[in-house]
């Protein structure tokens, strides 16, 4: 799985099992090679009948490396290498530079892209960082069909009565056109690599759309603009706001990065006081994410799971006794209930925030009376405290013990959910730690 989900579940070493052979989904296959058969016909034509104008062909080249070369492998984002993007589809837009017509067609532009997108990949292929066949495989494809949109009907003339706003209009109808398509093409590879629902997949990567991916189309449609009335001296000029943009960014998501560590430095307090076993927090967490994946969350509601998942235990710190194990799902239904409060109270002094807290408040609830991320937690926490001490077949027993509770303690989708989720990941547990 991705790495939002990474953590949900890990084979055991053992030397009695067997080694299992997964093909690649079928999907996927398809993607990478549909673009490595569009990069192979590009270049063999490009090399057939040489490049046109190569000086601009030589700076849109240059532009894309330097943005893969910046390209951002730390964190799962909309748009790793917003500069190389921009580049890749304002040469695919580029219809003249400096007031001369300009004669690249739709294989010189995937050509370009492909040699220089390969090139800038070098350093991340050599640290092994991210998953840089994806990557090409959807700038490639992109980038050929913003191509194949402009770069034939404007050699053929189509485009010359075109100008002023309604050519401007034009490229940037282009770019958002491209712009969806992938955003379709990447929740498909997401979805084929993670087995998530489709839809909230792509209602992540359209709703990205609207940060990073509405920088990219302006910048791309800006710089193709400007090379065609003042040449290639508009390239540096434009590159500088995206590149702060990404800067930005950067700094935003170390941001999320250090609260995340904060929330889950708080959560492990119940670990260090011995109230919880070790890593009992972190597994309750990622598994209920990768739940609420399988469920159709996505967005902000993920991330208010996780951060509840975190801290669904830390009600526990104002207990005299502590529970044996820090196993509350056989507590009476009061106690948990007056546990889960607790929590919700020490959640808002901590000022996280508020739709955090309700969720750990109300984990303890009737399920038909809770709210599904809430629902999720209270299913994951008992699955692990059941499955966590009781040998090879603990998860198998632990959930069978779930769908029996489904009349009153747990939700059946919920419980449905987690079985989907176990049984990709083979019914095994995160380790602790």
């Amino acid at each position: 799985m991705s790495a939002s989900a990474s953590g949900t579940a890990t084979r055991p070493a053992s030397a009695a099992a067997p080694t299992r052979v997964t093909r690649p989904p079928l999907l996927l296959t398809l993607v990478h090679t549909s673009a490595a058969l569009l990069a192979a016909v590009s270049l063999g034509v490009t090399l057939w009948t040489g490049l046109e104008e190569r000086g601009v062909a030589v700076a849109f080249g240059v532009l894309i490396v330097v943005g893969e070369l910046t390209r951002w492998t730390g964190a799962q984002v909309r748009e790793a290498a917003p500069l190389g993007a921009a580049g890749a589809l304002s040469y695919a837009l580029l219809g003249a530079d400096a007031g001369r017509a300009t004669q690249h067609g739709v294989a010189q532009v995937v050509a370009v892209v492909v040699a220089a997108g390969l090139l800038g990949s070098v350093p991340h292929i050599w640290r092994g960082g991210g998953r840089t066949l994806d990557h090409l495989s959807r700038r490639v494809l992109s980038t050929g069909f913003a191509a194949v949109c402009f770069q034939p009907l404007y050699n053929q003339g189509v485009f010359t009565a075109w100008g002023g706003p309604a050519y401007a209009l034009l490229l940037l109808a282009l770019l958002a056109l491209t712009a969806l398509c992938d955003a379709v093409l990447a929740a498909a590879l997401r979805h084929s690599r993670t087995r998530w629902p489709f839809g909230p997949l792509l209602r992540d990567e359209l709703r990205a759309l609207l940060g990073i991916g509405s920088a990219v189309c302006a910048t791309g449609a800006v710089m193709a603009l400007a090379v065609a009335v003042v040449g290639l001296w508009a390239l540096p000029v434009f590159c500088v706001p995206l590149l702060l943009t990404q800067l930005s960014f950067r700094r935003y998501a170390a941001v999320r990065a250090t609260y995340r560590q904060t929330i889950a430095s708080l959560a492990r307090a119940t670990e260090i006081a011995g109230y919880t076993p070790a890593g009992h927090a972190r597994r309750v967490a990622a598994l209920s994410r990768a739940v609420g994946r399988d469920l159709g969350l996505s967005g902000r509601d993920l991330t208010v799971l996780e951060y509840a998942a975190l801290m669904h235990d830390i009600g526990q710190l104002s207990l005299v006794d502590p529970v044996p194990a820090g196993a509350t799902a056989d507590l009476p239904a009061e106690e948990q209930r007056r546990i889960a409060l607790l929590g919700g109270a020490v959640v808002r002094q901590t000022g996280v925030d508020g739709a955090v807290a309700v969720v750990v408040e109300r984990q303890a609830d009737p399920y038909r009376q809770q709210p599904v991320a809430a629902r999720i937690v209270r299913t994951v926490n008992a699955y692990e405290e059941k499955a966590r001490d009781a040998g090879p077949g603990g998860p198998l027993t632990a959930l069978e013990e779930l769908r029996l509770a489904t009349a009153g303690d747990h939700a059946p989708d919920v419980v449905e959910a987690l079985a989907r989720v176990l049984a990709r990941d083979c019914l095994t547990l995160p380790r602790a730690g």
